[in-house]
């Protein structure tokens, strides 16, 4: 018996249990940790390009849209776009299709020198569902975009129109944020220590962790560009809800498993 053991344990080269058992798992773990470090960079520089250049430039170009005039002729003689021009135009077609995702609400529009543009709308009304070939509106542009089509004292913005939501600006943001410190945490942890991940795994804590930062993002995100309350409480809100979540989580899963046991 006792020579048996000799000769596997000398064939083998070493025990079982050595060290090279574990190897490969470690590699892959760490492998997997610098491909989450990396969609933490990602991730980082999305966020900063949000606030840094997205949420400002919406903000500013809202803003000059709330501050335009209408065009005197001295401006529309000279080409400026800054201002409102206004533009009577003949409807050719439109399309107003709810359907999903493919939902399609668009006017196909004409002038007398044959110039011939699409413009788009967010939803049906009030004035979409109302045209007809053969139509004529009242076309609004502003930077050599239509931004308001009218007929008979019925506006709509089009899709190009300026809006006020940079909330939702802010909650990709702090979506992208938030991911990447998620990302960096889990990534530093499989490269650090591959072999004792402790409650950084995938199941449950970082699928439930992943859950929470997209609901509170989009649930704080949304009822703040409904309500029209400033774009900073989304990430006041946002950003602490997340934090404590990421410390309870893995305490109420202790307790889960404990209760088990």
């Amino acid at each position: 018996m006792t020579a048996r053991t000799t000769v596997v344990a000398d064939s083998a080269g070493r025990p079982p249990s050595g060290d090279g058992a574990g190897r490969r798992p470690s590699v892959r773990t760490r492998f997997a940790g610098v491909a989450l470090i990396l969609l933490a960079l990602i991730s980082a520089a999305a966020c900063y390009a949000v606030f840094s250049w997205w949420l400002p430039s919406d903000s500013d170009r809202y803003r000059d849209y709330r501050a335009a005039r209408p065009c005197s002729a001295r401006a529309l003689e000279q080409g400026q776009t800054d201002c409102l021009s206004t533009w009577r135009l003949t409807v050719e077609k439109t399309v107003n299709k709810t359907a999903g995702r493919s939902s399609a609400y668009e006017a196909t529009l004409t002038d007398k020198d044959s110039w011939r543009g699409t413009v788009s709308f967010g939803d049906p009304g009030p004035l979409l569902e109302q045209l007809e070939p053969g139509d004529r509106v009242t076309a609004t542009s502003w930077r050599r975009d239509i931004v308001v089509l009218g007929k008979d004292g019925v506006q709509q913005n089009t899709s190009e129109a300026p809006r006020d939501e940079l909330q939702m600006n802010a909650a990709m943001g702090v979506l992208a944020g938030l991911l990447s410190a998620q990302f960096l945490a889990f990534g530093a942890v499989r490269v650090a220590r591959p072999r004792n991940l402790g409650p950084f795994t995938w199941t449950p804590y970082g699928k439930w962790l992943l859950i929470t930062t997209i609901a509170v993002s989009f649930g704080v995100g949304l009822p703040a560009v409904w309500t029209g309350i400033p774009w900073w409480t989304v990430p006041a809100v946002a950003v602490p809800v997340v934090v404590c979540a990421a410390v309870l989580i893995p305490l109420g899963l202790r307790r889960r498993a404990a209760g088990r046991l």
